[in-house]
């Protein structure tokens, strides 16, 4: 608990983005990893929901007719994070999932531009 103490006051006080805050979550809808939605061609259905979160790292790009283009929130364990930066879409926010010893490590080094 000690070292999870010192992680969190290395870290920003931020909130949610503007665009995150002010959305009404009326219609939210969880797209996972797992393939089901492989020729489906719900991608327009899956757009029309207020807040889309993903999970894991699936592609996005070339699936679009079947898993839509929006992300709201991207969540992922470390070893899932996106390695660059234009990766990272503008609109969505990205989220680690810190489970493991080894997360709160990477996190760590992110924080303090470290090598891991």
């Amino acid at each position: 608990s000690d070292r999870l103490t010192k992680l969190l006051e290395l870290l920003p006080e931020q909130g949610l983005p503007e665009e995150l805050r002010s959305k009404h979550c009326r219609r939210c809808v969880v797209v996972g990893s797992g393939g089901i939605l492989h020729e489906s061609e719900l991608g327009h259905l899956l757009d029309q929901f207020d807040v889309v979160i993903r999970l894991n790292d699936a592609p996005v790009q070339g699936y679009t007719a079947h898993v839509g283009n929006k992300t709201t929130l991207r969540l992922t364990y470390p070893e899932g994070a996106p390695l660059s930066q234009l990766e990272y879409p503008p609109a969505s926010l990205f989220v680690a999932v810190l489970f493991k010893s080894a997360d709160f490590s990477w996190l760590q080094a992110m924080v303090k531009n470290e090598t891991l």
